[in-house]
């Protein structure tokens, strides 16, 4: 049974709402807060940190609920369960699960992993991030840089952070007809100064 003094009231209703992995959110949040972390509400899902640093977060999807470790890649994965959510999530990795079961066969591991990103907090450790030069650009974008001068200067002028948006936004699409698509609409974002996940009013 869970101690009200380790649970955050603002956090509640997120495992109160009538979802398909309530049972499985309420045995998540037993397991995680049993490892002494402060749980917080942050993007929407309970995050749960160490010294007001991210550890881990509640998340779920159609298919599984998860636990996301931020600093998951630096940890050792001895029983290989983390995953990567897509292959431009460099830091953050996932323990998925389909039912209860699978999380309380997982309990005593679960915990283990939790303990083991505590100790990457403690030591300091950090995820090396690519460089924006690292990140691949799609030939279709490469091809509207050189064909657009005004558009060239713009996308360099952005911060960093907005060039890796507009990389990433564009190469995830499988399809080149798709990843035009997308430069296309984000044209005038990018001519504007404004990042992909910014508001933009024409």
């Amino acid at each position: 049974m869970l101690k009200r003094d380790t649970m955050n009231q603002k956090v509640d209703w997120f495992f109160e709402k009538d979802t398909k992995w309530q049972k499985e959110y309420e045995k998540l949040r037993a397991i995680v807060l049993d490892c002494g972390l402060t749980e917080e509400l942050k993007w929407g899902v309970p995050c749960y940190t160490f010294r007001k640093n991210n550890i881990v977060l509640i998340h779920g999807f159609k298919d599984y609920c998860a636990l996301l470790f931020h600093k998951g890649v630096l940890l050792k994965d001895t029983n290989n369960i983390l995953i990567q959510q897509t292959k431009n999530v460099q830091s953050a990795r996932q323990i998925r699960f389909a039912n209860l079961q699978e999380i309380n066969d997982l309990k005593q591991v679960i915990k283990t992993y939790i303990f083991e990103a505590i100790e990457v907090e403690k030591a300091g450790l950090e995820v090396k991030m690519k460089k924006t030069s690292e990140f691949e650009m799609p030939d279709e974008f490469k091809k509207a840089l050189d064909n657009n001068s005004d558009l060239k200067t713009a996308f360099y002028a952005l911060t960093p952070g907005r060039q890796r948006g507009y990389l990433l936004h564009f190469s995830q699409a499988l399809q080149s007809k798709t990843r035009e698509s997308r430069i296309e609409k984000c044209t005038d974002k990018i001519l504007n100064g404004i990042g992909l996940n910014d508001k933009y009013n024409k």
